[in-house]
């Protein structure tokens, strides 16, 4: 079921970056330099492939799942459990649901495999597989069929996504484990480096942990490719946010990134069509060594560094209005740039349409 290649087109485009370098330097010059907000814009620019980058319906995706790995012992045993947060973020309780709403971001949870029954709720949207994965130091954690149905959900969702902005976040007991082992067998990355959460944390405890995942690794040293390694060693919520990725940026939608969990579902969409991290910005929620491991491998930093410690999608709604304010710096700043009408606009307005003519995949 994986797309063609073609699917997600590059962001590469190089009269329309000229233009766009352009504009901004107009800006500098007027107003003095905008640091990373520069750079930032000249992406959003090249994503949307316009002098003029919007954003409509600004959307923030949780996904929620259980992962069988964690019977190992891999967070104390009087943490909350998946459900009930899920409940909690739902019901406003949780400091994520303030922000949202503060942000006026359209919070929705995607229960993909909570082990639970969760309520209804308006911002619940139950695209479960199962109840929960296995323990994948055991066994798969997912049957191929099973990855590849989390993906297709995805995949529908993606088409269904409204607006052009998306952040991607994790919500589950395991998350960040499966995540560490997907990403260390596909990017061929030590897996202490990605589980260790600073220098603070136990050896004692790392070692324990590594020796979990290993053993995971090892039984399933077969697995290589992207689906096999997702099935063997992911979550669902991983799959459904690979299935979204690889749609929302077929349609030019900005991909935040927010966590481990969204890391390793990029990594693997990624591999599938490469041009989906020209869509991508990376924000952080909390200081887990292991992400920064895990930015490393797409050469990215975090938009933001606030010291937070909090749930993965937190450092994304806190870096959205940055994000706004790098498209306004070419949308709403006026001066004598080219406008409708005029030679200049008309030329890169015409380059463009006949480059998606050619580049679009249903045309194919």
């Amino acid at each position: 079921m994986q797309p063609s290649r073609s699917l997600v087109s590059p962001t590469s485009h190089p009269h329309l970056e000229r233009e766009l370098v352009a504009a901004l330097r107009r800006r500098s010059q007027a107003g003095g330099s905008l640091g990373e907000l520069e750079p930032l814009a000249l992406r959003l620019g090249l994503m949307q492939r316009t002098l003029k980058p919007q954003f409509s319906d600004p959307q923030l995706l949780v996904f929620a799942a259980d992962h069988g790995v964690a019977v190992e012992g891999l967070v104390d045993a009087d943490a909350t459990p998946t459900h009930e947060r899920v409940q909690r973020l739902l019901d406003g309780r949780l400091p994520l649901a303030g922000l949202a709403r503060a942000q006026q971001l359209e919070l929705t949870v995607i229960d993909c495999g909570v082990a639970a029954e969760l309520k209804a709720h308006e911002r619940l949207m139950v695209r479960k597989i199962a109840h929960g994965t296995r323990n994948a130091r055991l066994t798969a954690a997912m049957s191929v069929e099973q990855c590849q149905a989390a993906m297709r959900a995805g995949m529908q969702l993606g088409y269904r996504l409204r607006g052009n902005f998306s952040i991607y976040a994790s919500l589950g007991i395991g998350a960040d484990f499966s995540a560490a082992l997907v990403l260390s067998r596909l990017a061929d990355c030590a897996l202490p480096d990605l589980l260790a959460s600073g220098p603070d944390m136990a050896r004692a405890e790392l070692a324990r942990l590594t020796r979990v995942g290993q053993a995971a690794l090892m039984r399933h040293h077969e697995a290589v490719e992207p689906s096999t390694a997702l099935a063997a060693l992911g979550g669902f919520d991983i799959a459904v946010m690979v299935g979204v990725m690889l749609v929302a940026s077929s349609r030019r939608h900005l991909l935040v990134i927010d966590g481990m969990a969204a890391c390793a579902a990029l990594f693997v969409a990624a591999r599938i069509a490469p041009a989906v991290t020209d869509y991508c910005v990376f924000c952080r929620s909390h200081a887990h060594q292991g992400l920064d491991q895990a930015l490393n491998l797409f050469r990215a930093s975090a938009l933001l560094e606030l010291g937070l410690q909090s749930m993965d999608g937190t450092g994304a709604t806190l870096a959205w209005p940055m994000i706004r304010c790098a498209a306004a710096l070419l949308t709403d700043v006026s001066d004598d740039e080219p406008a409708p009408g005029d030679e200049t606009f008309e030329s890169v307005r015409g380059e463009l349409d006949a480059f998606d003519r050619v580049d679009d995949p249903a045309t194919d």
